[in-house]
Formats: C-alpha cells, structure tokens, sequence
C-alpha cells in the first residue's frame, strides 16, 4: 500500500441548479417490485428532438444528452466527458443526474427508452432512510436467525440500538431504564448535515421533545410530531488526536436483482473540530462531525481543515495496531456494505434504468469496531479545496465508466478505475472467478483505502477492450 498525504478540510456546501424537467412522453405504467421498470420501446414525442437508438454491439454509443440538476463537480464531469452534450430544456435525454426531490415527483410519468439511465432507485429511502434503514436491517437480523442461525444473524451487530419515536416510545422507555445514565441521540430521520440532532441522558429530555416534536417555529402548527429515531451513543469512539471522526464510504450499486454493488478505493475521514467528552454532550462540535456543523465553530480553519483521505487513516491504524487487526476492521466494514444490501434487496424496485451512488458514514470505536451510523442517497458531491474536488471528480468519471452509456464495456470487468466490483449476486475474489479460493482462502476483491492508481488501470482497460473489438 503506497503512502497518501493528508487530504485538508473542505467545506461541502453547494447550491443546486434548476430540477430538470422530465421529457414529455406518455405516462407509463410504474416499474413492477424487482422488474424491469418503466417500458423500453416507443417513439419520440412530437416536436422532440429523437433519442440516439441504441448502439450496435461492441461500438459506442455517437452522442449522449445529459441533464443535470446540480452545479460543481457534477455538471463539470457530465460537461467534459467526451460525446456528451447537455440537452436542452424541452430535449429528452439520454441520463440524468437528479436529485430525490426530481425523482418523487416526476419518476412515475416519465417515460424511458431501453438505454436510458437515472442516479436513483425510485424507494432509494429504504435504505437511506433512517428509520426504514434500521426496520428493514432488524428484519433482515430475524430472517438470517431463522434461515442460517445465530452466527449468522451476529454478522449484522453493526448498529447501535435504536428505536422510532414516538410509534415505539415505550419500547425505548423500556429499554432506557435497564441502563441509567447510558447516552442517546436523537436524529430527526428526514433531515441532514447535523440539524435536529441532540444528545440526552434523561427522559425529561424525551417528554420536552414529545410536546414539540422537536419542531422547527414553522411546523408548530402541524399536528403530526416529526419521526426521528433515538439511537444508543457510541460513547467510545476511536479518537486521533482527542478528536472524533467518523468515515465517508462510497458504493455504486448498478442492480439489485441481481445485486450487483462495487466499492470505492477512495473516501474520507471527517474529524471534529473539538476534543471529545462526554461532559458536555450539548456541544455538537464535539459529537456531530458533519462538514457543515464543523465549519460553523469559531476556531474551524479551513486551511487546516479537519479531513484525513483514508488511505492516510489506513496507514496510521496500521502502524499503531498492526495490519492483521487493520485488515479485519476492514474486512467488517465490506460487510456492513453487502448486508446492508441485502437487506433491502427484496424490498427496492430495481429498475434496469436506475443506478445508486451511495455515501456510507461509519464510526469506528476504540476495540476497532465499524458501526453504520446512516447511508446517503445523495451524498454531497460539491467541495471547496482542489483535492476534493479532484476526489469527487475521479468518483463520478469512474461512476460514468460503470454505467456505461457509451457501451465499451463487456460487463465482466472486476475493476474499473477507483472500483472494485465486491458482489456479483455472490461474493467476488481478487483473483480467478466468482467465488473462487486463492491460496485456500477467499480473498474478497476490496481495497478499501489502498493504493487507487486508476489512471493506469483505465488506460490498461480501455486498451484492452479495443483490441477485443477490434480482434
């Protein structure tokens, strides 16, 4: 593994450009649970500009349309990417880049040919949901203990205790009671960057917010309390330097049946701006490590930044703990990723048209344990320091190669830049096929905070499958 440079802070606050609109076409019967989604024939719609028909086998696609809803990174990407052009406002596209807000509200009537790609699943929530999240995590726990025992069902001990408010109120009371003085925290599950969040130790605090909701002056006068999910505190969190920090993950999922997902080399830790304790559990610069709570703090620099890539956290982990115990913290995170998958397989419309590119955040505590704190449908891919801009830029080029609108690849590929390709309706090996054994064992195909050199293994690819094509 080769030596990485400490990433600096980036601040990941952005502004988004104008929802696309959807191209007019005929309402279409909404994708069946597990099937294909919405039909893939039909024509253009009167006065539209054609789509490009789909390309021959083994040749690319002539020209890709786009629309993009966000400005940064993305728009950039999409902008520069070669026989791309972005289509205009009334002009049907060929991809689109939404946001979930776009995809509520237009994904049902719009009409798709063949080739057509989204960023989201249309029930992405079931698993970026917080409180679905953990339903359909506890659901998956029971059906592995009746279907392949206790051991089995232990591998999914990767979040803390956590219960929805106020629907299982009493079942949190219950449980509160057996350990006194055990820190909680409160996340409100429609919500991000920190807001709504708040840490208790009395049930005092629960009955305050039961009166209000935890709502914000402009909801007071709804009637309904807004859902969150009190969730038992990590209140041993590995610390670097007296400071908290928790991993940003990234995993492209391009179907669910089968369930396909590939692991990104790169991410990041993020760190608090303020030394840890639990004395003042009211202080969010010491227990929330979002960017934008961070970012607020009197004393943040934002040349210093409080970011570490984790190529740099690898190396340090492993200097201090040795690579065995790295590799198996690792290795317990790949498999947050893949029961975290499966656990919402059967439950998310896996649409042929639709792919996900996920943010997993992960706490790690001081016995070297990851627990999944949340998964992100939408994780923010703007940033403000020439390195993350960079990081953000190679994910979504890579992401770009995956889906593969320009058809070059074969779809046997193990790896395509930073990706690695880590379930393939199964585990993948590093060498040989599918499920095969190295050496005897089962070298899972994952290099999370390895070496990511991606130029050279794209330019090896793509070099490889043009002598393929033409042969």
């Amino acid at each position: 593994m080769a030596t990485a440079a400490a990433c600096g802070a980036c601040t990941m606050a952005g502004r988004r450009a104008a929802a696309p609109r959807a191209p007019k076409k005929p309402k279409q019967r909404p994708a069946e649970r597990g099937g294909a989604g919405p039909g893939s024939t039909g024509g253009s719609a009167p006065g539209a500009a054609p789509l490009p028909p789909p390309p021959p086998s083994g040749r690319p696609r002539p020209c890709v349309r786009f629309k993009c809803g966000f400005t940064g990174p993305v728009l950039d990407v999409l902008s520069r990417r070669p026989g791309w052009q972005q289509a205009k406002d009334e002009e049907e596209w060929d991809f689109l880049w939404c946001d979930v807000s776009w995809l509520r509200e237009n994904f049902d009537h719009t009409y798709m040919e063949e080739h057509v790609r989204i960023c989201h699943f249309r029930n992405h929530y079931e698993l970026s949901r917080k409180n679905y999240l953990v339903k359909n995590l506890k659901r998956f726990r029971k059906q592995l203990e009746r279907d392949a025992g206790k051991l089995e069902a232990a591998k999914c001990d990767f979040f803390p205790k956590t219960f929805e408010m106020p629907s299982e109120y009493h079942l949190f009371v219950e449980e509160f009671r057996k350990k006194p003085g055990t820190t909680w925290i409160m996340k409100p599950v429609g919500r991000s960057q920190g807001k709504g969040i708040f840490l208790f130790r009395k049930l005092k605090d629960i009955v305050d917010w039961k009166k209000d909701g935890g709502r914000t002056e402009e909801q007071k006068d709804e009637t309904q309390i807004e859902t969150y999910v009190a969730q038992q505190y990590i209140e041993n969190p590995y610390l670097i330097g007296g400071r908290k920090f928790d991993l940003r993950v990234y995993v492209l999922v391009t179907s669910y049946i089968p369930l396909k997902a590939w692991l990104y080399r790169d991410g990041f830790a993020r760190f608090s701006n303020t030394r840890f304790t639990l004395n003042s559990i009211d202080d969010h610069y010491v227990h929330l490590t979002n960017v934008a709570v961070q970012k607020t703090a009197r004393d943040y620099d934002p040349e210093k930044g409080c970011k570490w890539m984790i190529q740099q956290l690898r190396q340090y982990l492993t200097a201090k703990h040795g690579a065995g115990s790295v590799e198996v913290l690792f290795a317990d995170m790949d498999n947050i990723f893949i029961k975290s998958l499966q656990s919402v397989q059967k439950v998310i419309i896996s649409d042929k048209h639709c792919f996900e590119l996920y943010g997993y955040d992960i706490l790690i505590d001081w016995n070297l344990k990851p627990w999944l704190l949340e998964v992100n449908a939408s994780p923010s891919l703007i940033a403000s320091s020439q390195e993350d801009y960079e990081l953000k830029c190679h994910l979504l080029k890579d992401t770009l190669h995956i889906v593969d609108m320009e058809g070059r690849l074969t779809g046997k590929e193990k790896r395509v830049g930073g990706f690695d390709l880590i379930w393939n309706d199964g585990p993948v090996s590093r060498e040989g096929n599918l499920g095969t054994l190295v050496n005897g064992n089962f070298m899972a195909n994952t290099h999370l905070g390895c070496y990511n050199d991606r130029k050279q293994q794209l330019k090896q690819l793509f070099r490889t499958l043009s002598a393929q094509q033409t042969a």
